[in-house]
């Protein structure tokens, strides 16, 4: 596990200083809330939550496939669906509750069609010209949602904004082009994956400036040729999945300052990707092997999520194929889902104890400082 630069500080002040040793890394401890379901579903998973916290959003099946809202306050709630469709998923929400998803004829998800829902209502979100389905994917805090329209290879990256939509159309340096959006944030950023054009089996990582116009690409690890982008912070992060041509990939995260850094894998994995990154750089994703096992990538360590949990919560997070970590906020709540007493339920884990934040590192240093100060006088003053 990585330790913080202050740590060593810290050690070395208490050495000269004559205090105590002070532990200043711990491994995150997490509880756990199962999320429920619909009234009379009986599976339900989560795929995305808000920056905050305080919405998660997925969906529950049962005789259809609802999508839900979900909050501490008033927990799970369907949202309603368009007219004469059965199906729908919400895959994002921002802070003001309002989500965005897909809605579908059949549960495999045919005929789809991006949706928005706000206030308790949902509206069809307005595709470009020439195209009759898409999903969206994400949405930030200005109500700006992105995600896809087309198939196939006519599949386009799309922007859907307060005053209609359009088609992401700028290319990369190498001529790539964004086909999937992923994820937006705050300023604009738009993360996705994109097509390489001397070569359809590379997946190429894209950013995309909305505000200045500008595409660009996050490469790929040592080895690897291929990266697909998957989750994006309001702080600049970008998480997602480096790998040779389309195979099994590594998880990531990249940033324009510090490029491209392999996330390690947790225990009997093989392969992995990550789904989504928190301003802090806190990184969930999942890895593959038997099993399907949801991972955190915190402050350089990587943890299984059912390390992360109190003895005899009756999760399992590491003995099926549909465990996932989906989302994570930016007080570090994780959601996704996972089977509780043999249910697969979408879950929301709370931090409840962590590694210190480095202001309250300094403070603490600066605590010890004052200790050593005033045991240094009263030293002085009884050898006088």
């Amino acid at each position: 596990m990585k330790t913080h630069p202050l740590s060593k500080l810290s050690l070395s002040l208490c050495l000269s200083l004559g205090c105590a040793s002070v532990a200043l890394a711990a491994t995150p401890q997490y509880s756990i809330v199962d999320l429920g379901v619909v009234s009379g579903d009986s599976d339900s998973q989560a795929f995305g939550a808000s920056p905050n916290g305080s919405y998660v959003v997925g969906r529950s099946m049962g005789s259809q496939g609802h999508a839900y809202s979900w909050s501490a306050q008033d927990g799970m709630q369907a949202l309603p669906n368009l007219a004469g469709r059965k199906y729908a998923v919400a895959n994002a929400v921002n802070d003001a509750g309002i989500a965005v998803g897909v809605s579908s004829t059949t549960v495999f998800g045919s005929a789809p069609l991006p949706v928005m829902w706000k206030q308790g209502a949902v509206t069809a979100l307005t595709m470009p010209l020439g195209y009759n389905s898409g999903w969206a994917y994400s949405i930030n805090s200005a109500g700006v949602a992105v995600g896809a329209v087309g198939s196939g290879s006519f599949e386009r990256a799309a922007l859907f904004g307060p005053n209609g939509s359009s088609l992401i159309t700028a290319t990369a340096a190498n001529g790539a082009w964004m086909s999937t959006a992923f994820g937006i944030n705050d300023a604009g950023l738009v993360i996705g994956v994109g097509v390489d054009p001397d070569n359809a089996a590379v997946n190429v990582g894209m950013v995309y400036n909305s505000v200045t116009g500008v595409m660009s690409t996050v490469g790929a690890l040592p080895g690897h040729n291929s990266a697909i982008n998957f989750g994006l912070s309001n702080s600049g992060y970008v998480v997602g999945s480096s790998g040779l041509y389309q195979g099994s990939g590594t998880p990531f995260i990249w940033s324009a300052e510090g490029g491209m850094t392999e996330i390690g894998l947790p225990p009997n994995t093989s392969s992995g990707s990550a789904s989504a990154v928190n301003e802090q750089g806190w990184v969930v994703g999942n890895a593959g092997g038997e099993y399907s096992v949801p991972f955190l990538y915190a402050d350089g360590a990587t943890y299984s999520l059912q390390s992360l949990l109190p003895a005899g919560t009756d999760w399992d997070f590491s003995t099926n194929t549909s465990a996932s970590a989906m989302a994570i906020s930016k007080n570090g709540s994780i959601v996704g889902t996972a089977v509780h007493n043999g249910l697969t339920h979408a879950y929301q884990m709370t931090l409840v104890s962590s590694v210190p934040e480095p202001e309250s590192v300094i403070l603490m240093l600066s605590g010890l400082g004052l200790l050593a100060a005033t045991a240094r006088r009263r030293r002085e003053q009884t050898q006088a």
